[in-house]
């Protein structure tokens, strides 16, 4: 006998699925890899959500691997989560060597701050040699991949290209692109998105300055038809329920599944989030040149205080580059970057995937059944 609970938005239908819940597509920038990778995606599935392949910075080998490895663990629909920055002018020419790069695009002075920061922490700082991935030729390259994987979902974490949704909707594949303010949404409507994630200030990973409260219903008025989710501070069945009446159909939830089994988590991770509060996380542009919400570390204090300029993303990630793979390789994850939302304060205890989605939807399904749970009284 199937004693499960219905609890469905317009989402579940556009996208196949038994409850609006995707996973984040949350990425990792070395040692550990990225969080979502297939195993968590699978999970979270097959629980009747939509998991997200965390997939930036994977080559296309093993972009394709994974999203077979997932077809492996699930019959049910996923999507795959690049960053892809909409406007990649700034980005170095794919033909130039690592250390021609960074001759011509990083002063010295931020050279010299990530050689001083290795020396002052013990690790031998080591010049890594692979290729650059953000290009528009290798960012088609991927989109290629997904379509020919039969991928439902492309999740667009920085940016929609005007060349994506085109390409996208003549394979058969829906587009879902992150704002962090209403000028970043109507981008995304303009480049015909089917699904955009409202994502606020909460959230962990790269983030904007708007609070989700704020953020979603301006969303929601701003691009409607064009169905929102919401993202940002949303890791129980209240924050599910609080995102529907703000008028979005359905969640992108990151941090919660963070504390899933099937996560791709450190064991110095999982510590760190699970003893840290709702003010031990920080915003920072150390990494990536973007905002990007994290655990307070070292690394990220040092960068801040330093005066030095986050520089433009690629450019930021470039000067990181040799650092984050020498800290990985010294297995230093204490001062490795690691996302997190403002959320995490809530959330202790480890459990497999399914059980924190179950408990997201049962939670939302008692809530909606109880009658004026706060202490409102309506009189007429």
């Amino acid at each position: 006998m199937n004693n499960r609970k219905t609890f469905r938005t317009e989402l579940c239908d556009m996208l196949g699925i038994e409850y609006p819940i995707l996973l984040a597509g949350m990425g990792g920038l070395a040692g550990e890899g990225h969080a979502a990778q297939p195993k968590l995606v699978a999970a979270v599935s097959n629980a009747g959500g939509m998991g997200v392949l965390g997939a930036t910075g994977l080559p296309l080998d093993e972009l394709r691997a994974e999203i077979r490895e997932i077809k492996s663990l699930t019959g049910k629909p996923f999507g795959v989560d690049v960053l892809l920055p909409e406007d990649l002018s700034v980005s170095p020419p794919p033909n130039m060597s690592l250390a021609e790069l960074k001759r011509n695009f990083i002063p010295k002075q931020h050279i010299d701050f990530v050689e001083k920061l290795a020396a002052d922490y013990g690790v031998p700082l080591t010049e890594i040699r692979q290729e650059l991935v953000f290009s528009v030729e290798h960012s088609k390259k991927q989109i290629q991949v997904l379509l020919e994987e039969g991928v439902p979902l492309y999740c667009a974490g920085l940016g929609i290209p005007d060349w994506l949704v085109p390409m996208a909707h003549e394979g058969g594949m829906k587009v879902l692109g992150l704002a962090g303010n209403v000028r970043g949404a109507l981008r995304h409507k303009k480049a015909r998105g089917d699904f955009i994630v409202a994502q606020g200030y909460e959230a962990g990973g790269h983030t904007g300055r708007i609070g989700t409260f704020a953020l979603v219903p301006q969303v929601v008025d701003a691009v409607a038809p064009t169905p929102v989710l919401a993202a940002g501070g949303i890791g129980d069945g209240r924050g599910l329920v609080a995102a529907l009446v703000l008028g979005a159909v359905g969640v992108w939830v990151g941090t919660a599944f963070l504390f899933a089994e099937e996560a791709n988590v450190t064991d110095i991770h999982r510590k760190m989030i699970s003893e840290a509060n709702e003010e031990d996380t920080r915003v920072s542009r150390v990494w990536t040149g973007k905002t990007l919400r994290q655990i307070k570390n070292p690394i990220q204090e040092a960068f801040d205080s330093s005066g030095l300029r986050p520089l433009p993303m690629l450019v930021q990630l470039l000067l990181m580059m040799d650092l984050i793979n020498s800290l990985a390789k010294a297995e230093r994850y204490d001062l490795l970057c690691a996302p997190t939302g403002q959320i995490v304060g809530l959330l202790k205890e480890t459990k497999p995937a399914k059980q924190i989605l179950d408990d997201m939807v049962n939670g939302a399904i008692k809530l909606l059944g109880e009658t004026l749970p706060t202490k409102v009284k309506i009189e007429s």
